[in-house]
Formats: C-alpha cells, sequence, structure tokens
C-alpha cells in the first residue's frame, strides 16, 4: 500500500482533479453551513413572495419588515444551522413610502412596476422604534443574486440548501453500497461453491436491471420521502461494489500472506477484513468516488420524476421539474442554474474518480471472475 502522502502527491500533480476536489470541498461547506449563510434562512428556504415571482438574477428590491406577532424564538446556531429560522418578520416589497406621525404609507409592489393599493401600517407594530431606526433596520434593499422561482422564492437559497440534499443522499447511498457491496462481494469471492454461485445470481439480476427503473421500483415500495431516497439508491448501486470486491478477493485470497493467516488459525472474518480488504482500498475508493456521482444524478432524476424527497425540500432535480417549461421563454435560468450545480457536481467527482484510478492503477470496474 502506498503512504497517505505519496497518494496526496500523486493526486496534485493532476491539476483538473485539484480542480474537482475543490469544487466539492466549497460545495460540502456550503451545504454544511446551509442556513447560516442563505439570503433565506427559513425553514427548506421557503419563504414566498409572489409579487416577486420569476424576477431576473441581480434585481434589488425595497423590503419593509414588519415583526410577526406573536413573533418567532429565535433559535440557537446549530438549530438554524439544521433546520432554519422561523421567519420573523412580514416581508412586503414596496413601489414607494412616506412616514406620517404614526404610521408608514406604502404603495405594495406589485411586480413589472406595478403598483399596489395604498396601505398603512401603524408605527407601534415596529416595537417603539423611531422613524429612523425603521428606516434602517425594518426597510432593507434585498437583492436576489439567482432571481426568483415561480413562487418568488430565493432561488441562491434554494441551490445552496438543495446542495445539502444533494450530497446527503449520495453520501448516505455511497455508505450503505459500500457496506453491503463489500460484504457480499466480500464473502462470494472467499467462499466460492453454492455462496458464491447464490450471490453471483442475485448480482447479475440486479445488473441487468437499469439504475433508474430499479430505484423507481424500490421507492415504491418505500414510499415517497427524503430518507428512502437514500435507501433506494444506495439498495440500487451495491452490486458494481459487489462485484468489483469478489474479483478482488479471488485474486487475493491465495496469495502467500493469506496461507500463512490460515496457517495461524486466524478466523476467516478476520481474514476478510483485517487481511484482504485493507489490500483492495484502492480499487474500493475508486468505485465509491464514482458512485457518489451516480447517486446525484439519480437523486435528481427521482426528483425530477417526482419520487424523491417532496416539497417544500428543495432539491436540484426538483427545481428543474418545476421549471424546465421555462426554458423557452424568458426565465430560463431557473431550471439552467441547478442543472448546471448537477453537472459541475458530478464533473467534479468524475475528476476525482479519473485519478484515483490512475493513482491505484484500476484496470476495471466491472471485475467479473
Amino acid at each position: 500500500m502506498q503512504t497517505d502522502k505519496s497518494l496526496w502527491k500523486k493526486f496534485k500533480q493532476n491539476k483538473l482533479a485539484l480542480a474537482g476536489l475543490t469544487i466539492i470541498v466549497f460545495i460540502s461547506l456550503l451545504a454544511v453551513l446551509g442556513y447560516l449563510i442563505t439570503p433565506d434562512d427559513s425553514p427548506m428556504a421557503n419563504q414566498m413572495n409572489l409579487q416577486l415571482n420569476i424576477e431576473k438574477p441581480g434585481s434589488t428590491f425595497t423590503i419593509l419588515k414588519i415583526p410577526k406577532n406573536p413573533t418567532p424564538e429565535k433559535v440557537n446556531i446549530i438549530s438554524k444551522m439544521l433546520f432554519g429560522q422561523a421567519p420573523q418578520f412580514e416581508e412586503i416589497p414596496l413601489a414607494d413610502y412616506h412616514f406620517t406621525a404614526h404610521q408608514i404609507v406604502f404603495h405594495e409592489y406589485l411586480g413589472e412596476g406595478q403598483k399596489g393599493e395604498q396601505h398603512q401600517v401603524d408605527l407601534k407594530k415596529f416595537n417603539h422604534l423611531s422613524v429612523q431606526e425603521i428606516k434602517e433596520n425594518n426597510i432593507v434593499q434585498k437583492t436576489f443574486w439567482f432571481g426568483t422561482d415561480i413562487y418568488g422564492r430565493d432561488l441562491l437559497s434554494r441551490i445552496i440548501i438543495g446542495s445539502r440534499v444533494s450530497l446527503t443522499v449520495g453520501f448516505m447511498a455511497v455508505l450503505i453500497s459500500l457496506f453491503l457491496g463489500t460484504s457480499l462481494g466480500a464473502i462470494a469471492g472467499f467462499y466460492s461453491g453454492k455462496v458464491d454461485a447464490a450471490i453471483s445470481w442475485l448480482m447479475n439480476v440486479l445488473w441487468s436491471l437499469p439504475a433508474l427503473l430499479l430505484v423507481i421500483a424500490i421507492s415504491f415500495a418505500l414510499g415517497k420521502g427524503f430518507w428512502q431516497v437514500f435507501i433506494a439508491v444506495g439498495l440500487s448501486m451495491w452490486v458494481e461494489v459487489a462485484r468489483l470486491v469478489r474479483g478482488q478477493v479471488i485474486s487475493l485470497k491465495n496469495a502467500p500472506f493469506i496461507e500463512a493467516a490460515k496457517s495461524l488459525g486466524f478466523s476467516n472474518s478476520r481474514i476478510i477484513y483485517k487481511h484482504i480488504l485493507p489490500n483492495i482500498l484502492g480499487p474500493i475508493l475508486v468505485v465509491a468516488a464514482s458512485n457518489f456521482a451516480s447517486a446525484i444524478l439519480l437523486e435528481a432524476g427521482l426528483s425530477f420524476l417526482g419520487f424523491g424527497a417532496q416539497p417544500p425540500m428543495p432539491t436540484w432535480g426538483g427545481m428543474i421539474k418545476e421549471h424546465y417549461g421555462y426554458i423557452i421563454i424568458d426565465a430560463a435560468y431557473l431550471a439552467i442554474i441547478p442543472g448546471l450545480m448537477i453537472m459541475l457536481m458530478v464533473y467534479a467527482f468524475n475528476l476525482v474518480t479519473v485519478c484515483l484510478r490512475d493513482i491505484f492503477d484500476v484496470k476495471s470496474q466491472n471485475t467479473n471472475v
């Protein structure tokens, strides 16, 4: 086995792979921070303002923030990072406004430069703040850097939270596939005979089914939802891992150091997990990186078809489903931006996979001895 330092040195020499890893780390950091950095920190980034629907990227509006009564409790930083903060203000886009002695008088912005009817809000609703304090704290300029969707939600916030969904599904699905694939592949390769024949038959049956069709079938059995997605995706991807591990175990199980371990009386389970698997971590790491990219694509496909995480949870595939009809009109960015995020993440993982394959000299991921 190569040392960690030599592996990293070889990896750094591949500039494309290093760029791919940088993209993965950056988007993962955005996903972890989540609601702490999103412009809309409401749960699921789901704060709607229908007057601002389908506004172009970079649009800026004057927003009046009226405190809600009762005011939702402010959560701690960990809860906010994980689940978001319930909105503490009602946000109203303004066309114009002015103050009187006891009120703020305004016309609501209705979109496309149109004004609504005149409204008044008593200054007492602002917790006895002065006019100057209201101007500084409750009348703000809000820029939607990625624009807004059909419900007036901030698209940048939903893209960031959507990255959390995609990466979580990918990570959990890869863990499930690695656990099942490594265990069954190692058992099949080490014991051979009827055990190998039975596991190989199961692998061949599942291998013959299209991945997306298999995921949809499992989703039907488990139901729609977030946790069902990564279970369905994980259960559809273990075969590739198992085929690789089986072939690698068959090639190693008669090696001299394995025969030595057997002669010392070590149990089969110890030989598999302590002596064989550590020597095939390279190929397993390669297929894990490849499966991560596949999991992101499968999750996006499931969400697009309506089998993935359900609204209002933001997913990149779900955003494309909601807005693909706008590609042919003057709002193509609504579907293009999440589509580009999927493409970018999958490409980044593929760059890392190719580099790892070259480092570990993995000739084929579909070994079938």
